[in-house]
């Protein structure tokens, strides 16, 4: 059967949009690539500042507490997220904890159908999302938190942690209610689809295919950014600082090293980047986290005045950073950026899983938080204070000062840290080229040519953030990441009953697996 002029014409012109987008990112990167009297990272930073500056200041408009030593800000995305974390978590009436239990059967599959659509296990589908989280954040964002706010950041960080669960819950759940399967079994999920379709549903049609392609949009650039040249460019600088290399191209070398392990994994699709973050999730976690319990171990008799510092300097009227105030600030902010509960990513990653119960991965994706926040930040934090580099923080970059307090206590470490560095940045890579792969498809469309493009634009910019200081563009990025979670949050809360009902269905597919009637 031949395809229609008509069918033709529209694939022709999905080509040129596509042709024409990438001429567009990848002209100004060859015409700076030209010798002048600035560097490519320079002429990139100076190319995207004024946007980056906009838009910066819009996503992280801040709410300023004036305390009597400084003032302290706390951007409103951020109260946005927390209140939206709070509202769940009473709504679903403590899910958090009440099901904390649940998600370990849900994972072993306890109660999933061997003839369930998707593509990974739900195992697979936590770590690729895990991946996404578990990143550089824990590492260098503790730190952060701690030399501005002290020790009783931490305590607020795991608070916020606790309520991001249930934030994952809905988003996740939604994830998987909304989802597109096509004739060869691919799965297309995320806010892009539970924002057309759920939307549709409740009446608000032309709002949610707004925020859909808002988020979109989004999503690709923070993909790029945060998910990528941030990532490539922490490893290369903790690697090429370990090793001594002094190479003028070493960060060149190692990025196009990095993009060419990474093509290898995102060519495969989810199910490839499923098997790969089954096994290098737990591995890079394991490592970092053996290394860190050891140091607890090793300066056992200084664990309980660190625990002590956490708490009682949580509630403190005189803590540093603005006080009180200050402390909750740093610790909401940077929990909020270290799991990125809200923003909506992990639901791409999450939609993919084997399951007839939306409701089931959702109940799932609720130990992202708790793994992400709750156990490697609070570890992390613990070795930081007990250390108490902290102290002397000045003029160190966060991950700097992690580092020093793994070394102060295990002189041998650094060359593991590096490997660990890397894994969680590689990890954290693979997984935003699936969530970014997926925005780029629903913005043009699913076919060969939009994937290989995104794929190798991906690649591209891999290269570009080991090699450069791109200062500016990841400012862009992460702003951009967090600008997600506006559509996101609208969606959820105006989804909410639709979530309530799935849950309901997939508590009535538990009693019967377990042979008890339905309350």
């Amino acid at each position: 059967m031949t395809e229609s002029p008509s069918l033709l014409k529209g694939q022709a012109s999905n080509k040129k949009k596509l042709i024409s987008f990438l001429a567009l990112l990848i002209s100004p990167l060859l015409s700076f690539s030209q010798t002048s009297e600035h560097g490519l990272d320079q002429r990139i930073n100076d190319l995207v500042e004024p946007l980056t500056s906009f838009v910066y200041n819009i996503v992280f408009y801040p709410w300023v507490y004036n305390s009597p030593e400084n003032a302290t800000k706390m951007p409103f995305v951020i109260i946005m997220l927390l209140a939206a974390a709070t509202i769940f978590t009473i709504y679903f009436k403590f899910i958090n904890v009440r099901s904390f239990k649940l998600a370990f059967h849900t994972i072993r599959g306890k109660y999933s159908s061997p003839n369930a659509q998707g593509e990974v296990t739900h195992f697979q589908a936590l770590t690729s999302a895990v991946s996404g989280t578990v990143g550089l954040g824990n590492i260098s964002g503790v730190a952060i938190a701690i030399s501005i706010g002290g020790p009783g950041a931490t305590f607020w960080m795991i608070i916020a942690g606790f309520l991001g669960m249930a934030s994952k819950f809905v988003e996740c759940t939604l994830g998987v209610k909304y989802r597109e399967i096509d004739e060869n079994q691919k799965v297309y999920g995320g806010p892009m689809y539970y924002l057309t379709k759920g939307l549709k549903e409740r009446g608000f049609e032309k709002l949610g295919k707004v925020l859909a392609i808002f988020f979109a949009c989004m999503c690709v650039g923070g993909s790029f950014g945060g998910g990528n040249m941030f990532q490539a460019n922490q490893a290369s600088q903790q690697f090429i600082t370990q090793m001594g290399f002094t190479a003028p191209y070493a960060g060149t070398l190692f990025g196009i090293v990095m993009a060419a392990i990474v093509a290898l994994v995102i060519i495969g699709g989810i199910e490839r980047i499923g098997k790969v973050t089954e096994r290098v999730v737990p591995l890079m976690c394991g490592i970092y986290l053996l290394a860190a319990i050891l140091i607890l171990i090793l300066k056992i008799e200084l664990l309980p005045t660190a625990i002590g510092k956490i708490i009682t300097e949580a509630f403190s009227p005189i803590a540093v950073g603005g006080g009180f105030m200050g402390v909750l600030i740093q610790g909401f902010r940077r929990a909020a950026f270290s799991n990125e509960a809200g923003v909506g990513s992990s639901s791409i990653a999450h939609a993919a899983v084997k399951t007839n119960y939306p409701a089931s991965e959702g109940i799932v994706a609720l130990l992202e938080p708790f793994i992400d926040t709750v156990v490697v930040c609070t570890i992390t934090a613990l070795v930081v204070v007990l250390s108490g580099e902290y102290l002397n923080a000045d003029g160190l970059q966060g991950i700097d000062i992690t580092s020093r307090a793994f070394e102060s206590v295990l002189p041998w470490f650094p060359p593991i840290f590096t490997t660990a560095v890397v894994l969680f940045a590689f990890s954290t890579m693979i997984t935003w080229a699936y969530y970014g792969q997926q925005a780029w498809m629903y913005i043009f469309n699913k076919s060969s040519i939009a994937t290989i493009t995104y794929k190798i634009l991906f690649c591209l910019f891999i290269i570009i953030g080991a090699a450069a200081n791109l200062s500016a563009v990841t400012d862009f990025s992460d702003a951009m990441i967090f600008a997600m979670s506006f559509p996101n949050i609208i969606g959820l809360l105006i989804l909410l009953p639709v979530v309530k009902e799935e849950l309901k269905i997939y508590k009535e597919q538990i009693n019967r697996v377990d042979g008890r009637s339905t309350p």
